[in-house]
């Protein structure tokens, strides 16, 4: 096994692994990537401490072993960087709600990268979420019902308030992460490309379940959120600077919580390229129109044409 050449100390008991003695960088041998990239797979999510030596080009090009980077669809990029997300306190980086990256694309990020750099003395963890462990633990004929359904994902989405409560917040909130809204049709249980897992494809950029009134689609949504964020899923890392995290993206979510108050936290985030989601029954994901809004205004109403996407 490819893992054999790995020092691997699991975290928590179904999802979360520390690798130790491994020197992160673009130039990691064929063998040793080749571990790292089966471990993922295992352990859904790996952490690497002590890679203070990685800045922003080295983080990039570590991220590049994996794949073609791709950057956030609204948010610009760190000055310098090609691909390279800042999470600062002090500019609204706190997400404080369980997610995927970016399921509101169609081809959401295989996989996230990301980089400590400023660490609160207390506060500021991060917990990730096994959902494919989740759809196992469901109920066989809710597990059933699962297979079948449909939901449509957004960055605008309607507690968005929530996270940016000043109108200086929601200002900035319209005029960046919603400067072009887009909307897709998952399906709630994907089949994962490598492991060949079925894995709940669910968190807060969810607006509501396709063919379900608004009061249903919220039940079933809570239900099934439920058994992801149990907490025999998950893991929680305490962050140090250095520290780096992998996650699959495909098959977790994750919580960074706000629980810091006025202290400083900057993480650094690199995404790699992802493959449009398969529903059980083979069928592809579908992107809506994309709305492009113009600055400081409420973003359009009107609904959007579905156009068709091979798998």
């Amino acid at each position: 096994m490819p893992e054999a050449l790995l020092d691997i100390h699991p975290v928590a008991g179904r999802i979360g692994a520390e690798v130790r003695n491994v020197r992160l960088s673009g130039e990691l041998d064929p063998a040793t990537f080749a571990a790292i990239r089966a471990a993922l797979l295992r352990h859904k999510v790996l952490f690497f401490r002590g890679q203070q030596h990685l800045d922003d080009a080295g983080q990039e090009a570590f991220a590049r072993l994996w794949g073609e980077l791709v950057a956030h669809p609204t948010v610009p990029v760190r000055d310098g960087t090609g691909y390279l997300l800042e999470l600062d306190s002090e500019h609204g980086g706190r997400a404080n709600s369980w997610h995927t990256d970016v399921t509101f694309d169609l081809a959401y990020p295989q996989a996230s990268i990301l980089r400590a750099v400023v660490i609160p003395a207390a506060g500021g963890d991060t917990v990730w979420a096994n959902t494919a462990q989740a759809y196992l633990d469901l109920p066989e004929p809710l597990r059933q019902l699962a297979d079948r359904l449909w939901a449509l994902h957004t960055n605008e989405y309607d507690y968005a308030s929530r996270f940016n409560s000043t109108a200086a917040g929601l200002k900035r909130y319209r005029e960046i992460f919603t400067s072009t809204v887009y909307e897709t049709e998952h399906p709630v249980v994907r089949v994962h490309p490598e492991s060949g897992e079925r894995t709940l494809v669910l968190g807060h950029f969810v607006k509501k379940l396709l063919d379900y009134p608004t009061a249903d689609s919220d039940h079933l949504l809570q239900l099934l959120a439920s058994y992801v964020t149990r907490l025999e899923n998950t893991v929680r890392w305490r962050w140090s600077v250095g520290d780096v995290a992998i996650w699959d993206n495909r098959a977790t979510q994750h919580y960074a919580i706000n629980d810091y108050g006025d202290q400083h936290r900057v993480v650094r985030r690199v995404t790699v390229a992802g493959d449009v989601p398969v529903s059980v029954d083979g069928r592809a994901s579908v992107s809506r129109n994309v709305r492009r809004q113009a600055a400081g205004t409420a973003p359009a109403q009107e609904p959007a044409a579905q156009q068709a996407v091979a798998s």
